[in-house]
């Protein structure tokens, strides 16, 4: 296999070289349990730079179309909370 160190999901350094080695490896793979194995699509972007460029080389390595890859769930938070919150602090603080 040539070694290809191209990021696709750089929040979580998921490599066409690693993806591809997973495809490899589970023939019947969902783009859900790649995310679960790797964490792909679960960093600080939350997908939004890397969801369609995996989805596109998982179709583009299977010889499938784009619409044939199933998109893994996303679950936003049901309501936003504010950092300062999360850390402590009282909202009037600045």
């Amino acid at each position: 296999m040539v070694e290809d160190k191209t990021y696709l999901c750089r929040c979580e350094d998921l490599t066409k070289e690693r993806l591809h080695r997973i495809l490899d490896e589970h023939e019947d793979i969902t783009m859900e349990e790649i995310k679960r194995m790797t964490r792909a699509t679960m960093g600080p972007c939350q997908g939004r730079t890397c969801k369609e460029l995996i989805a596109r080389e998982i179709a583009r390595y299977r010889g499938e179309e784009l619409e044939q890859v199933d998109l893994p769930s996303y679950r936003a938070p049901i309501n936003p909370t504010k950092l300062g919150v999360i850390a402590g602090r009282d909202d009037d603080e600045e």
